[in-house]
């Protein structure tokens, strides 16, 4: 035990220094784009590039966030969402936490951020696509109030060629 003190004081005092503390959420800019296709290819088998991202943020309507650690010398993303609304229905393009912030709540994070957006524009309904196999996801869209309204047989395909089913969900919003 007494070696736990010192090496957690250590912590503190480092954090002061660096000026470390929570993870932030900020807008996806074009500068985050190499390092979110990063991302994006630890979570999925057909990973996007940061030209596709760049193409996709560029269409009416799209927009994003990411999720940074602040302070210190080391700024990498932690996760990052793609969405897009047009007229009042959204729907998220892409999610993706960084292998090693996963289970940290970046995800809610993220979604939140889009879901403060789409309230403030006024988006009467949000759509997804998420693995059936992908449990964490799902219990963060469960926990969000999303419903599954239906599925997509065979929709992703792995690297070994095995093939998993979408289950599309929605979120209505009140007025």
């Amino acid at each position: 035990m007494y070696w736990y003190l010192p090496f957690v004081w250590t912590l503190s005092f480092w954090e002061g220094l660096t000026g470390g503390g929570p993870p932030q959420v900020a807008p996806l800019e074009d500068a985050d784009l190499d390092e979110a296709a990063e991302i994006h290819s630890q979570a999925f088998d057909r990973a996007w590039t940061g030209e596709e991202l760049a193409a996709l943020l560029r269409q009416s309507g799209s927009f994003g966030f990411v999720v940074k650690p602040t302070g210190g010398t080391r700024r990498a993303l932690l996760g990052f969402v793609l969405a897009r609304l047009t007229q009042d229905e959204a729907e998220i393009l892409t999610i993706a936490v960084s292998k090693g912030a996963r289970g940290q709540g970046i995800g809610r994070m993220l979604m939140d951020a889009v879901l403060r957006h789409l309230h403030a524009e006024r988006a009467t309904s949000l759509f997804l696509e998420v693995d059936e196999e992908n449990i964490p996801a799902r219990k963060l869209y469960a926990r969000l109030r999303f419903e599954e309204v239906g599925r997509r047989p065979a929709y992703y395909k792995g690297k070994d060629g095995r093939r998993t089913s979408a289950f599309v969900l929605k979120r209505t919003f009140e007025r």
